[in-house]
């Protein structure tokens, strides 16, 4: 019978059910989500989407505040484009900007320079630090934002003063003009009204849109504020910015990132930083090492040969004569009383052998730890020589 039809079956290669078993969970998991995707799809399909749009009656919508106003005799306009908000703008109408961040510099500029002369009201829902230095020069956003929803007015605008408590927390403002501070948060307001610098406009900045929302527009003092603050002229044109206004196409060459709102490039790194200790924390989960079946059985003999050959391949006789020394003193250095620990330093392992077998600490030294051998033959002398001071180590 020959060897080869006695040797057992060693492929390595991953039988189809093990691949089935070690990948199931995560199909399964891609499945359940597509699954919880189209259901979601399928059961929004027919809702009506808009948040801060006077058209729409979804909770985050601001349909009920229209209908109020329009019940007062103020219509309510919708723009999508910076031009058209910047037409509309006079001193018989309220311009809304829902989304002042999400404007360009370019929109930014022309949306004040329309509004600054116009005599009439501008408001701006929740403008951060991306907007407030072209928007309202001479405000600032405090990075905190307010802890509480819901608070009290603590100024002397009428409008604020009428409508008492609101949910106006969020955004928190710091400016050194002439404005009315109201609905303060830890001293900052969350609703600021800067007047115009010259004719009878001004301009409101609101810390969150809450008082405007369908669901949130019967609480509190909500309705009452929203309705003096918007219903002071008797058109209101309600701008919400679009990606089809061409007038957003004004910043030049823009990378990627420049396009990118701050947020995502602090979201990706840390996602990034959670891959990394996510990789760590797997990491240490793998265990030691798990002895694996060769596919053939080879001879030690036929190992040490194989990787003498390559040291001389390489002409590594330096590598060679390395291997060999740090094996004799890690064999050594137990049968002398020399932790494992010390095998490697001479100033350890040569005293305690020379104490064993009172030889010359100069010989030991240049066998254990000399210089590489100049040639083959010295490589092989020193061979000798290290199994002949092992011997003679284990028969004393």
């Amino acid at each position: 019978m020959s060897t080869e039809a006695t040797l057992p079956s060693t492929s390595a290669s991953p039988t189809g059910r093990q691949v089935w078993t070690r990948s199931r969970g995560v199909l399964l998991a891609l499945v359940a989500l597509l699954v919880a995707a189209v259901v979601i799809a399928a059961v929004r399909s027919d809702a009506r989407h808009g948040r801060l749009d006077p058209r729409s009656a979804d909770p985050s919508g601001s349909r009920a505040v229209a209908e109020l106003l329009a019940n007062r005799g103020v219509s309510t306009r919708v723009v999508t484009t910076t031009d058209a908000a910047r037409d509309a703008a006079g001193p018989d109408t309220t311009l809304l900007v829902a989304a002042p961040d999400l404007l360009t510099s370019r929109q930014q500029t022309l949306l004040h320079t329309a509004s600054e002369h116009s005599g009439g009201r501008t408001i701006l829902l929740a403008p951060g630090s991306p907007s407030l230095g072209s928007l309202v020069p001479g405000v600032s956003a405090d990075p905190a934002t307010s802890f509480d929803s819901t608070l009290s007015p603590h100024c002397d605008l009428p409008a604020a003063r009428r409508a008492g408590t609101a949910d106006t927390g969020g955004i928190r403002y710091r400016t050194d003009l002439e404005a009315d501070s109201c609905y303060p948060s830890d001293g900052l307001p969350t609703l600021l009204r800067v007047p115009a610098a010259s004719g009878d406009g001004d301009t409101v900045l609101l810390g969150a849109p809450d008082i405007l929302c369908n669901d949130r527009l019967d609480e509190q003092g909500n309705a009452s504020l929203a309705l003096q603050l918007l219903g002071s002229r008797p058109h209101v044109v309600w701008y919400l910015p679009s990606l089809s206004d061409t007038s957003a196409d004004d910043e030049g060459e823009q990378s990627f990132l420049d396009l990118l709102p701050s947020g995502w490039l602090w979201g990706t790194l840390q996602l990034f930083v959670a891959a990394c200790l996510a990789a760590l924390w797997r990491a240490r989960r793998l265990g030691p090492l798990v002895p694996e079946r060769l596919p053939v059985a080879v001879r030690a003999s036929e190992t040490v040969e194989g990787r003498a050959r390559l040291y001389r391949k390489a002409n590594a006789r330096d590598r060679a004569a390395g291997a060999l020394r740090s094996t004799t003193r890690t064999r050594l250095a137990p049968l002398i009383g020399v932790s494992p620990a010390q095998a490697h330093a001479p100033e350890a392992l040569l005293p305690a052998l020379s104490a064993h077998l009172s030889h010359d600490g100069q010989t030991l030294h240049s066998l254990l730890f000399g210089p590489p051998p100049g040639d083959d033959a010295a490589l092989i002398a020193l061979a000798d020589q290290l199994d002949a001071l092992e011997r003679e180590v284990r028969r004393s």
